[in-house]
């Protein structure tokens, strides 16, 4: 391309920063500005980061930029993409009707149905005795989760079907997610271990990216609630070159074929929850209509390439028939390790100040990517309930992880949390760092 683009991002966590961050690298940007923004993306980059407030639309329109990434799974839904299209921008991630593979469960799930894909058995409910008949139903406890997007505090797996029946008919009465949960799925509890896929798509065209593994609960050995995520490693060796295989041709492909047919063509990141059974059998677990958080911090670090590129060729509907013309799997393994501010998941603390910044972000493989944090005069503090994304990358798994560790034991602020065994799963110990 002739001139540089000038491109915005728009999200505030680390999954943004990270974005950012390598889109700024990229020899084809002049500028990356984000909005919101944190302290992370704030001037970063030699002066080729900054951040905005106000409408993205505004924003994207009054700065001239080239080309719009829409980090968080909100706005996506709410119809950013179409608003931005009809000003004219071409942007990174899917129309609303397309968002709907997210925004709506009940969707996803009869979606997955009628083209084919392997998922558990459900029942979708509005009443109070369609719920009871429902959770009667299944053998063992089934999982139950509320139709619309709930921050990803809507799925309840439950340990009896007196549980599993509470938890719905306290979802339809609309007081924990109002209407995200007047409707309800109840579904099938697979066992086995989750991977998370993601692909890029130009609505007819997949470029699909190594398999990353989420540590979803807070504590150490997957105890305790569940979070945004804690950490994750990719590529993830639960899923084999021969699983990938089997997941892009018996989900993935078929899903944007389907979303084609339905008049939907699905552009931007897509990412594939599941469950892979002991047995070796995945089943989709859920749709998510964009970029996983902590899983880019990862995966931009296992990437060769312009992702700039890859991203606009997307929107645009132009991707090569395999992205190698942007993006390559390298041969490196990288790993995340979320800090977390004091009291998450419930009520996190927020305010205080972090030290140890620079001295991480100086260690080799190192990168320290910001979630909830902002600036306070010359100070950065918490802001949020995960702050701050500490990423290792290697020559191998454990490289990776002894990096990131490192990372993290340079970093201090009051009441930092964060899990101590992340990758255990790969590497096959209990993790002690």
């Amino acid at each position: 391309m002739g001139s540089k683009r000038k491109i915005l991002v728009v999200g505030a966590g680390a999954r943004e920063h990270a974005l950012a961050a390598r889109l700024a690298d990229s020899s084809t940007v002049s500028q990356v500005i984000v909005a919101p923004g944190n302290a992370g993306t704030e001037g970063g980059a030699e002066g080729r980061l900054k951040n905005a407030t106000g409408d993205p639309v505004d924003i994207a329109v009054g700065s001239g930029v080239d080309l719009v990434v829409v980090g968080p799974e909100g706005p996506l839904c709410d119809g950013l993409v179409d608003r931005l299209a009809r000003a004219g921008v071409p942007t990174f991630g899917p129309s609303q009707s397309a968002a709907r593979l997210e925004g709506s469960k009940a969707f996803m799930k009869d979606f997955a149905a009628r083209i084919g894909l392997v998922s558990a058995r459900y029942e979708i409910v509005k009443t109070e005795a369609e719920a009871r008949k429902a959770v009667g139903s299944f053998a063992a406890p089934p999982v139950v989760k509320a139709d619309g997007l709930c921050a990803g505090k809507g799925v309840v797996v439950a340990a009896t079907h007196e549980e599993a029946l509470a938890a719905a008919l306290h979802m339809l009465s609309g007081e924990p997610f109002g209407d995200a949960g007047r409707t309800v799925v109840i579904e099938e509890r697979i066992e086995g271990a989750e991977a998370s896929v993601h692909a890029l798509s130009d609505g007819e065209r997949l470029f699909v990216l190594p398999a990353a593994q989420d540590h979803k609960r807070i504590f150490d050995g997957d105890r305790g609630a569940n979070t945004g995520g804690m950490g994750t490693y990719a590529p993830a060796p639960l899923v084999s070159a021969a699983m990938m295989e089997r997941i892009r041709r018996e989900f993935l492909e078929p899903t944007i074929r389907g979303m084609a047919e339905i008049g939907a063509p699905y552009r931007g990141a897509l990412f594939a929850g599941f469950m892979i059974t002991p047995a070796g059998e995945p089943y989709l677990l859920e749709y998510n209509v964009r970029l996983g958080d902590p899983e880019t911090e990862v995966l931009l670090n296992v990437l060769d390439g312009d992702l700039a590129d890859a991203f606009d060729a997307a929107a645009r509907g132009q991707l090569s028939a395999d992205a190698s013309g942007a993006l390559r799997h390298s041969s490196r393994h990288a790993l995340c390790v979320v800090l977390a501010a004091a009291n998450y998941p419930s009520k996190p603390r927020t305010g205080d100040p972090i030290s140890g910044l620079e001295e991480a972000s100086a260690l080799d493989g190192v990168r320290v990517y910001h979630a909830g944090t902002r600036r306070d005069g010359d100070r950065v503090v918490t802001a949020g309930g995960r702050v701050l994304a500490v990423t290792g990358r290697g020559a191998s798994l454990r490289e990776a992880q002894n990096r990131a560790y490192a990372g993290v034991g340079c970093i201090q602020f009051d009441g930092m949390q964060y899990r101590h065994d992340i990758g255990h799963r790969a590497l096959g110990d209990g993790g002690s760092h």
